[in-house]
């Protein structure tokens, strides 16, 4: 008789479900195949699971007991990089929308094949390997701290208040973290592609995250900028 080889390094999978039929069929069938498998039965487990055990991918139901699939997504994109597999009995199109435009990988209806599951799950592992995102939640500097995951800035101890616009600005600068990111895809990233040329939004709001964040707004040390390319976070 012959096993499924476990890969050297276990792809850890987190499932957040609240179906216990579910719950048990994931976990079999994922660690008889060199998986290692974590569960969460609410939305507030599978955040707190996310932070204290990094997964390399999630499946995720939409119908959780105590808030939104759509919600937990929300807070998991706000740090992980990791592709997210949604598992859910609503078959609306609207639904899948929703879900992939929040950040979703992959949307996978139920009832479904076990096989078909496994050869998504497995794709969206591929597609994530050569990802270099930034994985971890809490980023400090010298002047500032930011959590993705709450999506909060701090500084000497107090929030910071950011607009939305300037909250993802800063997001993506500092997922990229030491990374040049280019003008048009900031723009497109934050305001949208009809903006790919709008760069004075940049400096505008650029000047404005400085002000409230850097130490000595005039000589950044944080928030840089790459002139004629781009801008650098820096932590």
């Amino acid at each position: 008789m012959t096993s499924t080889p476990s890969p050297a390094v276990k792809t850890r999978v987190l499932v957040i479900d609240d179906e216990p039929q579910i719950l048990r069929a994931l976990r079999i069938n994922l660690s008889v195949r060199g998986y290692e498998v974590d569960t969460a039965t609410s939305g507030s487990d599978g955040l707190r699971a996310a932070t204290d055990h990094r997964p390399d991918v999630v499946v995720l139901d939409l119908g959780l007991p105590d808030m939104s699939g759509i919600d937990v997504l929300g807070g998991l994109r706000g740090w992980l990089s990791a592709p997210v597999i949604v598992l859910s009995a609503r078959s609306d199109s609207a639904d899948k929308v929703e879900a992939l435009d929040a950040g979703a990988d992959d949307y996978v209806t139920k009832p479904f094949g076990m096989d078909e599951f496994l050869a998504r799950l497995r794709a969206a592992v591929r597609r994530a390997a050569a990802a270099a995102d930034t994985d971890e939640p809490v980023v400090e500097t010298s002047s500032f701290t930011v959590d993705l995951a709450a999506k909060s800035v701090t500084r000497n101890g107090a929030e910071v208040h950011l607009t939305p616009t300037e909250w993802g600005m800063l997001e993506m600068l500092v997922r990229n973290r030491g990374k040049l990111v280019g003008r048009e895809e900031l723009l497109k990233e934050v305001w949208g592609p009809a903006y790919a040329k709008e760069t004075h939004y940049l400096r505008v709001y650029l000047a404005q995250l400085r002000r409230k964040l850097e130490a000595d707004p005039s000589h950044p040390v944080h928030l840089l900028t790459e002139a004629g390319m781009g801008y650098r976070f820096q932590a």
